[in-house]
């Protein structure tokens, strides 16, 4: 687990999207006659969770499909926050985009406005995947939503892609992997398929409509992945992650990872300063509602004691591929992990799950195949 700072990072949640892909937990509704409304009181929360005495080094507007929004009340939205949170010059400012929402003429407003960074939801490069997915964008639109990214001024572009679809090749994916490359993207998040409860997806595949892609599949197209983006100079920096180096990784998402704090702003967003971390309402009529009362919209808190805080840092720390810095480790909880877990971890090495040096412990790739069944066996260890 490496230390990243205090610094805050800023997450606002645009809850608004043209449909809902089939997959997607995500909260966000289809009702773009409340945009002004969610705005006004966006506006009031940012009021109140005003820190301008601390420093902000990241912003990532996310959703929903931000850029669903006018380019303008994008710009608004940053300078409020600008305001509120002290963003300056060196913030890492990144804004999500879906193929077919945007413009060359409005990426370019989101660089004037500051954003360095673009997201931009991929998901596939092949149009019966995405069909399944419920995306409302094809293969095309998607190359030429990278290409306007481009053109529009943006170094710094990040691609979605998913696999393990049902019946997808380890082919299909490979070319999906080429694809992304041959576009160029500063970094790549390449998520595994979840069949999450209460999303259509979901309810298919209880219903038994929809049958999973096996466990073995899923894991030689891990390591494919893995094998593939590395030759091509990606470095694999989290499970799912993956940058042209160190200084192309997401440093928001890393605030998550590290445990840094962070603000979550909108509807269902989540906030952290260990020991406590909440979350707001996750539903928009709720979250508008608190807030015209003059209340943050909080839906629920907790304070993380001592060991669950333990727990948090060896589950996203070894999630990493820098895994767990062993001397923050030790001044964090006052444990020296080798000796600490060291039933466990000398049949983590035996297997190749693990590896360990003076500095770092770290998962190897075939043990991230394994990270759940690790953690909770180290867990069970914990006293």
């Amino acid at each position: 687990m490496q230390e990243t700072g205090s610094n805050l990072g800023i997450y606002v949640h645009i809850p608004f999207c043209e449909s809902k892909c089939r997959y997607c937990d995500f909260y966000s509704i289809t009702d773009k006659g409340l945009i002004s409304n969610y705005l006004s009181a966006l506006q009031t929360e940012i009021d109140l969770m005003a820190r301008p005495d601390l420093k902000s080094d990241t912003l990532y507007i996310g959703g929903g499909t931000p850029s669903l929004l006018h380019y303008k009340q994008i710009g608004q939205i940053v300078d409020q926050i600008t305001m509120a949170f002290n963003l300056d010059v060196t913030t890492e400012m990144t804004l999500e985009v879906n193929p077919g929402t945007s413009t060359v003429r409005d990426l370019q407003d989101y660089a004037a406005f500051g954003f360095n960074r673009i997201n931009i939801g991929i998901q596939s490069f092949n149009d019966d995947y995405l069909g399944f997915l419920g995306r409302q964008h094809n293969a095309k639109q998607s190359i030429v939503a990278i290409e306007a990214a481009v053109s529009a001024g943006f170094n710094n572009i990040g691609l979605d892609l998913i696999y393990g679809l049902p019946n997808q090749s380890q082919k299909d994916w490979k070319q999906d992997l080429l694809t992304a490359i041959k576009l160029a993207p500063k970094h790549l998040s390449c998520y595994m398929l979840t069949y999450e409860p209460h999303t259509p997806l979901g309810i298919d595949h209880e219903a038994g409509r929809v049958v999973p892609l096996s466990d073995i599949r899923i894991a030689d197209m891990f390591r494919m992945t893995h094998d593939i983006l590395g030759t091509a100079g990606y470095e694999h920096y989290e499970i799912s992650n993956f940058s042209r180096g160190s200084r192309w990784r997401s440093r928001h998402n890393q605030k998550y990872w590290n445990l840094s704090p962070y603000v979550g702003l909108g509807p269902s967003a989540h906030s952290c300063s260990l020991p406590r971390r909440w979350w707001n309402h996750r539903d928009l009529s709720s979250y508008m509602d608190a807030l015209k009362s003059g209340h943050l919209p909080i839906c629920e808190d907790e304070h993380l004691n001592q060991e669950q805080q333990l727990i948090e840092g060896l589950y996203l720390g070894l999630r990493q591929t820098d895994g767990i810095d062993l001397k923050s480790f030790q001044e964090r909880y006052q444990i020296d992990f080798q000796l600490y877990f060291s039933r466990a971890l000398d049949q983590y090495f035996a297997e190749n799950w693990m590896s360990i040096d003076e500095k770092n412990c770290r998962l190897t790739v075939e043990g991230m195949l394994f990270l759940d069944r690790i953690i909770d066996e180290l867990v069970e260890l914990i006293d």
